[in-house]
């Protein structure tokens, strides 16, 4: 059965089947051509007509997420990838909660058509979902003279645009919109939290594993010289221009790093880092995964790792971890560590630092694939926090079928997630000095005091 629903710039066409409508690929930005490619995101074109909404967009271009594991883009697919998704338990309805996905995948990768993604679940629950599309890598962050910096951003911001203008089509109340995300995605909730351009767009925010990859100017810079000098042209737009962007996805990763982009401390879109400066005017959510690190040492032989040095790395000493965490072996503490660096203290520090109201979680609950190595690594969430449960990352991360506590847990964080959307309280109290309390999601849920004190005081005078 087909639904039809007039946008600001044309009729679409979407699906309807178990009590909701799945409206795919509509266009909220311009395809990106030639120097548009690292311009600001620019309106789409009108079209007359009804246009088919039953397909995702193209993908934003991006390398494999590792060797020998396929990318979803690839060389000369459509650069009309600038689009947005939407589920809805109720075209004709009027005032529903609206929650807007942005995915993680480091900066570097990433797409809206990810199965994981499927909103379904969540509409079904009576929000309005809606999943966009983003420009990753060079397109999304790299640093260029005479080019907008954060990209990315400037694109969710257009995304959020067209939420505003269209959402009420589609049964949501613009008055009422979540965004929420994980990794990457987390981190541009909070950026955006942070950022006068977002005032207005969105209400409430949910950050699921915010990390701490934000860069000044300068080794923004340094990046793009190296990316620009390896592909042999200038560093300005119409340079970039020319290169296919294979060509940069060959040349754009250094020895160690663990990605090379990242938000860039512009003084405009991005003033600071977000913990020092998120606008009282939108609730917040934050939170991490206990085991974060694990999922990218899986398979890495730690035995010999020189923990004192990663610790000196942050500015730290290990023995303080040493001291909080006895008999812990030093595989263990690196990961705790790097752990703590990229997630588990910038989540937390941005529920600490919050103005307004703001609210911290802790996923706890170990994934039982790989015979517990994960534990509660990064990603983890991801299926927890859609239902889904058919995709590839899912049965990576649960295996395949997923446990029934799997199932039960996603239960409780769909609720919670969906109650937060619709009328600002979680279900648990609020993240405040003193107590500091926090949810634990595992099964059965909890609620605890200040879980991870150990890590927030080692880290405290970083902040």
């Amino acid at each position: 059965m087909q639904s039809v629903v007039r946008t600001s710039h044309g009729a679409v066409a979407g699906a309807t089947g178990n009590g909701v409508s799945v409206f795919k690929g509509i266009p909220y930005a311009a395809p990106l051509d030639g120097v548009r490619r690292f311009r600001a995101p620019e309106p789409p074109q009108a079209w007359d007509g009804t246009r088919d909404a039953l397909a995702f967009s193209a993908d934003p271009p991006q390398a494999p997420m590792r060797p020998g594991l396929p990318s979803p883009w690839h060389p000369g697919d459509s650069t009309d990838c600038l689009a947005v998704n939407v589920w809805t338990p109720d075209p004709g309805a009027s005032g529903l909660p609206v929650m807007v996905w942005i995915y993680g995948g480091a900066f570097v990768l990433g797409t809206a058509s990810q199965p994981e993604y499927d909103g379904a679940n969540l509409a079904e629950a009576g929000v309005v979902v809606v999943t966009l599309n983003y420009r990753v890598g060079f397109e999304g962050f790299g640093w260029l003279p005479d080019a907008p910096p954060n990209r990315a951003f400037l694109d969710q911001l257009a995304a959020l645009r067209w939420v505003q203008d269209n959402i009420g089509r589609f049964g949501g109340d613009p008055g009422n919109v979540t965004i929420f995300g994980e990794s990457a995605g987390a981190t541009a909730v909070a950026a955006l939290t942070a950022a006068d351009a977002g005032r207005g767009l969105f209400h409430r925010g949910i950050g699921q594993s915010i990390a701490s990859g934000f860069r000044s100017e300068e080794k923004a810079r340094a990046t793009a010289e190296r990316i620009a000098a390896a592909v042999g042209v200038p560093l300005t737009s119409e340079g970039l221009a020319g290169v296919r962007p294979e060509a940069i996805h060959a040349v754009q990763s250094a020895g160690g790093e663990f990605t090379p982009y990242g938000p860039v401390i512009d003084g405009d879109v991005v003033r600071d880092v977000p913990w020092r400066g998120l606008r009282a005017d939108v609730d917040l959510v934050a939170g991490f995964n206990r085991d974060e690190f694990r999922l990218f040492s899986l398979g890495q032989d730690l035995s010999g790792v020189d923990v004192a040095a990663a610790a000196a790395e942050h500015g730290l000493s290990i023995d303080a971890y040493r001291a909080a965490h006895p008999g812990v072996s030093d595989a263990d503490l690196y990961v705790l560590l790097q752990s703590d660096a990229i997630f588990r203290i910038p989540s937390m520090w941005c529920a600490q630092e919050h103005p307004g109201r703001s609210w911290c979680y802790e996923l706890t609950w170990p994934s039982p694939a790989f015979g517990g190595a994960l534990g509660a690594c990064h990603g983890l969430d991801v299926p927890l926090t859609f239902g889904t449960f058919g995709g590839p990352m899912t049965a990576m991360m649960l295996g395949d079928p997923a446990p029934p506590e799997a199932l039960a847990l996603s239960d409780e964080i769909r609720k919670s997630w969906t109650s937060f959307a619709a009328t600002g309280d979680p279900g648990w109290p609020a993240y405040e000095p003193g107590e500091r309390l926090t949810r634990i999601w595992d099964v059965p849920v909890s609620v605890a005091a200040d879980p991870e004190s150990a890590s927030r005081e080692i880290w405290a005078s970083k902040l």
